[in-house]
């Protein structure tokens, strides 16, 4: 039989038995109170479906450059771009921005939303809403455009809206082309119904 000489040696005895317990009681509480983990909760905000990810072919930050047959330096880069289902040598792409470097030093940037370009055919067309930035000092807005990546020629499929150094335009149709007498010079062309409001001071 064991004989306790002292109060220090019956508290150890005590705790021996006592501390056990304790920590027994504090992981079944744990258990007890804890809540139910719901597994199709654990990534509430992964909407990613993977399987579709996997099958759809897409590129991202995509950069297409070339020169134009009369020497115009053409560059398009876009957020991501994927292959036409229908047409595999033509990209759908969003977020486009363009540059035209032409060799009169005239300068053309472009953006739009969407927009597609088919190598095949050497066009690319920008839609969704277009904003255009000419070094002359026109800042042009239209619906969508087309531009060929083989020759200067970009053509608006609609009215457009430009503010420049003579006021503000509307007109039926926008052209940026070279020049007709074939010099290496390029213009800037509105037509169909061009209604100007001219500003003197500037």
């Amino acid at each position: 039989m064991t004989v306790y000489d002292n109060s220090y040696s019956r508290f150890v005895a005590w705790a021996k038995i006592l501390l056990p317990l304790f920590a027994l009681g504090v992981l079944s509480t744990l258990f007890l109170f804890s809540k139910q983990i719901d597994p199709t909760r654990a990534i509430p905000f992964s909407k990613v479906d993977v399987k579709e990810l996997a099958r759809e072919e897409r590129i991202g930050s995509p950069n297409y450059s070339g020169v134009t047959q009369d020497g115009a330096a053409i560059s398009i880069a876009a957020s991501n771009a994927k292959p036409d289902p229908e047409n595999p040598q033509r990209m759908i792409a969003s977020n486009l921005v363009a540059k035209i470097e032409m060799p009169d030093g005239g300068l053309v940037d472009i953006s739009a939303r969407d927009g597609e370009i088919d190598s095949a055919g050497q066009i690319a067309r920008l839609e969704g809403g277009v904003d255009i930035q000419t070094s002359s000092g026109y800042r042009i807005r239209t619906a969508a455009l087309t531009a060929l990546l083989d020759k200067t020629d970009i053509k608006s499929d609609d009215q457009v809206t430009a503010k420049g150094p003579i006021g503000t335009l509307e007109a039926g149709l926008m052209e940026i082309n070279q020049a007709p007498d074939g010099e290496t010079n390029y213009v800037l062309v509105f037509k169909n119904g061009v209604k100007l409001v001219y500003d003197p001071e500037k």
